[in-house]
């Protein structure tokens, strides 16, 4: 056999092995999904928000709105994950006509809460709360303030509930912007729960 021949034969024979090898790339099982951390719960159950009120995507009742007591929903979660020391709360209208509009910031409440009760007091402190703390809406009052949308489609409110591994230190009054900047290094997950209103 030629020096030319066994190159060629040569060459044949690592072309194969490279080919089985690609083949067998292409036939492992695709990667496992990572899931986000927001959903991810270290207590068996994946974090999550919801209201007696009213269900996921559906309407909220004038009673929690400008329509009606204007008093703020009651709500209650379950799987916050482990290590949680303190929640916080931003209820937010992100179709308001000049951009996301704040109704609720609440910070510092303990994490051994699993529940909110309807009508939270439009105070600085919540003492019945463990102490936690009130920001500013962007109605420029304390406390919540519920959906006031003007004429049209509906708006979507977000409940959104933060587990943080520490409180904040945060001055009362702080404002939403404040909160999530304070938030950050401290965050271990999230759960939010959306409800619709219209006029």
């Amino acid at each position: 056999m030629s020096q030319v021949t066994r190159w060629i034969v040569a060459g044949g024979v690592v072309a194969a092995i490279l080919g089985l090898g690609a083949t067998g790339c292409r036939r492992q099982p695709p990667a496992p999904e990572v899931t986000p951390p927001e959903e991810v719960s270290t207590v068996g159950e994946r974090f999550a928000v919801t209201s007696p009120a009213f269900a996921e995507g559906a309407r909220i009742p004038a009673r929690y709105t400008a329509d009606g007591a204007d008093v703020s929903p009651p709500l209650s979660w379950r799987g916050a994950p482990e290590g949680a020391v303190s929640l916080a709360l931003i209820v937010d209208d992100p179709d308001a006509p000049r951009g996301t509009w704040t109704h609720w910031v609440l910070y510092d409440l303990p994490a051994a809460r699993t529940a909110l009760p309807e009508g939270v007091a439009t105070q600085e402190t919540l003492s019945d709360l463990g102490g936690a703390k009130q920001g500013l809406n962007d109605f420029r009052k304390v406390g919540y303030g519920g959906p006031a949308p003007p004429p049209g489609p509906a708006h979507h409110y977000r409940f959104t509930l933060y587990a943080l591994d520490a409180p904040l230190d945060l001055p009362l009054r702080a404002r939403a912007a404040d909160v999530e900047r304070a938030m950050q290094p401290h965050l271990l997950g999230q759960a939010r729960l959306v409800g619709t209103y219209s006029r």
